[in-house]
């Protein structure tokens, strides 16, 4: 068993290079991190009709999500209960049944063992078909149309998984009657540790002027200024939060669509702020107009404002497969829609001009790993901590600069609990003191301050 606390220190900020190498750290992942929590599939929207699927991963385990008759959704392992053959080689479609391609057995839309060849003659017509259908994934429900499944049937519910965060999440899935996403998702291969893209995503609003600074310079507009890493008044730009289970994001005020080159997604999204204001509230309303980056903990992340959405499907210690859907809200036009899904792909896309950007780094950061000298070594997060603290009206940690590594910190707090807990009663037994070791360290960094 991993010794998760000589890879973690939350408190101080600092994480082991070995998380993003050791193959025992990975395999503990998958049984502890995707084996227990809620995991992205599908948006009900791409999946409407009976017999409706998608083909899914979730850890390394490879998933069928079909829609029901009753209208519910179901996830079953994608394996045959015969020989363990793959049931399924279409990424979506419609389907009444699933015929293994190697001997023929077919299992219906719910799994179960419909049919199988020479049931009489070879089986004599005593095999246990109701015993043999399709592996169910334990729990699958959906939040404002995302659809999540989990293997952990002790799990929390998905709306307490994503606890504090919904709160949040509710700002653009809820705000103007729903959002949605555009598929089907592009895929492609990075040679990096899935948790590389991951925390990028959830807390790193610092590297935006230096990785992009060329990309965001051509671009233009109020970004621009970024660039280089130019100073700019910090503390009034966003912020950064975290919560009970990892999810989180920074925000920049005022940032939605500023790296498109149409002004039609920012003129949607204003026109919209009155109504929105009445319905959320002037936090949720500042929010609605911000630039976010954010992770749904463990590996679903996504920009909202530049408006692509991702799962970071991992295979093996330092390589993944990265799915990426555009996110639309319902109440936008065709044509809008249509203008977000160009933005969203030119700069996000498998071959965006920003994606481009962070894949070097993120490889990088991966593989330098592979010598075991620098797997000796740790990785620093400390960025704003001296400013993490709970805030009077917005739920989480609240980092009170976009630019900082507040979420990074949430991010290994709830992994490295994950990584140690023996079940979930473990973890909810830490419910009412999740926020101590972030809230320390804090406190730490201002002593340390004021003794400087």
């Amino acid at each position: 068993m991993v010794k998760v606390n000589e890879l973690v220190d939350v408190a101080h900020g600092v994480q082991s290079k070995r998380v993003f190498w050791d193959q025992e750290v990975y395999e503990q992942e998958l049984e502890r991190v995707f084996g227990r929590c809620w995991l992205f599939l599908t948006h009900e929207s791409l999946i409407p009709n009976f017999g409706d699927f998608v083909t899914a991963y979730m850890g390394e385990d490879k998933v069928i999500v079909v829609r029901q008759k009753d209208g519910e959704i179901k996830a079953f392992l994608n394996s045959c209960t015969h020989r363990g053959n793959q049931v399924c080689h279409a990424d979506s479609g419609n389907a009444k049944a699933f015929t293994c391609s190697y001997h023929g057995w077919s299992f219906g839309a719910d799994g179960s063992l419909a049919a199988l060849p020479l049931e009489q003659s070879a089986y004599y017509g005593k095999f246990d078909k109701a015993g043999a259908g399709l592996r169910e994934v334990a729990k699958v429900d959906s939040y404002r149309g995302f659809v999540f499944g989990c293997f952990d049937a002790a799990a929390p519910s998905l709306p307490d998984y994503l606890g504090e965060m919904g709160w949040y999440l509710d700002t653009w899935m809820d705000g103007t009657g729903g959002a949605e996403l555009v598929g089907p998702p592009m895929k492609s291969i990075l040679r990096c540790n899935w948790k590389v893209p991951a925390e990028n995503f959830i807390g790193d609003g610092y590297h935006v002027g230096w990785t992009h600074a060329a990309a965001i310079k051509v671009l233009g507009g109020p970004l621009s200024g970024l660039a280089g890493n130019a100073e700019i008044p910090f503390d009034d730009a966003g912020l950064q939060v975290t919560s009970r289970h990892g999810h989180g994001f920074g925000v920049i005020w005022d940032g939605l669509g500023l790296i498109h080159d149409d002004p039609a997604y920012r003129e949607y999204a204003y026109a919209n702020l009155p109504a929105l204001t009445e319905k959320m509230g002037p936090w949720r309303a500042k929010l609605y107009t911000g630039h976010w980056n954010a992770g749904i903990f463990p590996n679903c992340s996504y920009l909202y404002g530049t408006n692509t959405f991702k799962v970071w499907n991992p295979r093996g210690p330092n390589e993944i497969e990265v799915w990426t859907w555009t996110l639309v809200e319902k109440a936008m036009s065709p044509e809008l829609k249509a203008e977000v899904v160009k933005q969203a792909i030119h700069s996000f896309g498998t071959a965006g001009t920003l994606e481009s950007d962070d894949g070097e780094n993120m490889e990088t950061c991966t593989w330098s790993n592979r010598g075991p000298q620098t797997r000796k070594g740790v990785m620093n997060s400390q960025m704003g901590q001296i400013n993490d603290g709970e805030h009077p009206e917005l739920p989480g940690i609240i980092g009170k600069n976009f630019i900082g590594e507040t979420s990074y910190r949430g991010f290994y707090r709830f992994w490295a609990e994950m990584m140690q807990a023996e079940n979930w009663d473990a973890v909810r037994a830490n419910d009412a003191t999740w926020k101590d070791a972030l809230i320390k360290g804090a406190a730490e960094a201002k002593a340390a301050e004021r003794a400087a």
